[in-house]
């Protein structure tokens, strides 16, 4: 791997495409900012064309020559994925898909427009259908595929039977389980599309613990309320800057050193912060029989097909 990646100096992307979710807020924002200062072309895929009209106009303050369009996608809305995954068909080429968008830390139990549990129905339900629906023009381009997970996902195990409709709910409990969904579903599909000899990839990465409080300010976009400095000074030594989280997502979906299969996070302790680097998941992400029933279940769920 190469060693002397620097996140705050990417190599020149001109000629790439990366469709990044959700990238006109938090992670999703400071992802599609370091592309496009880098010269990738980046399609903004996003619920609200005004919050992704405010970040095309804070990355283009920056960078004027940024290339950046936007494409309305809602996860939540299964008829909108299909739309979304049509048009984002037609790109010329997609070099990257970054699956960041998700939802987090709803208090009481919200469904999606098809009725789903909203943070598993979103984060994992909604990114399945978007990838099993653009899987065509993915492995078309030989496109990586980036899922976005999280180190809450070492709290829950692998049952996602009732993922979709709890019996009982907790706020916490679902958006885990849905970002542990993601990772198994990402490390599967790098298996079989191995299997098939197919020129995609698939990978994943995760943040480790981004504050907004670390976070730079982007007008319209990034704003927070300031920190206290005891506040600062106590998270400092365990969080970091959503512009630092990115940094794993931008590295695994551009690095040409980056191999179907691999687990990008940083490298500090307990993978909380630090420099973008191959880490390791815990071991119930790979379990292929989980993994597999889950892609099972949410073909039942979604009606979309991964065919490969």
């Amino acid at each position: 791997m190469t060693q002397d990646w620097i996140p705050n100096a990417l190599p020149p992307l001109h000629g790439k495409t990366v469709v990044v979710t959700g990238g006109n807020a938090g992670l999703g924002y400071f992802t599609s900012e370091q592309l496009a200062e880098a010269g990738a072309k980046v399609v903004i895929a996003a619920r609200n064309p005004q919050k992704a009209k405010a970040a095309i106009t804070a990355i283009k303050a920056r960078f004027p020559e940024a290339a950046v369009t936007y494409q309305h996608l809602d996860l939540a809305s299964l008829a909108s994925v299909r739309h979304a995954a049509a048009r984002l068909s037609e790109l010329e080429h997609i070099d990257s898909l970054v699956a960041n968008a998700g939802v987090i830390g709803s208090p009481l139990r919200q469904n999606t427009a098809d009725g789903f549990e909203l943070q598993f129905g979103t984060n994992h339900l909604g990114h399945f259908a978007l990838v099993a629906e653009l899987m065509p023009a993915l492995a078309a381009h030989g496109s990586r595929i980036v899922h976005v997970g999280s180190v809450s996902h070492r709290w829950v195990r692998p049952d996602f039977t009732t993922a979709a409709h709890p019996r009982k709910y907790s706020s916490y409990h679902s958006y885990a389980l849905s970002k542990l969904a993601v990772m198994s579903f990402g490390f599967e599909l790098a298996h079989r599309l191995e299997i098939v000899g197919s020129p995609a990839t698939s990978v994943v990465a995760h943040p480790g613990y981004s504050r907004s409080m670390f976070t730079p300010r982007r007008p319209g976009v990034a704003t927070h309320r300031p920190a206290s400095a005891i506040q600062r000074r106590l998270s400092r030594p365990f969080a970091q800057g959503k512009d630092a989280g990115a940094w794993p997502l931008v590295r695994a979906a551009v690095d040409d050193d980056v191999r179907n299969g691999d687990y990008w996070g940083p490298d500090g302790p307990f993978q909380l912060r630090g420099q973008p680097a191959l880490v390791r998941p815990q071991s119930h992400a790979l379990e292929r029989n989980a993994a597999s029933r889950l892609i099972d279940l949410s073909q039942e769920l979604t009606g979309f097909r991964l065919d490969l």
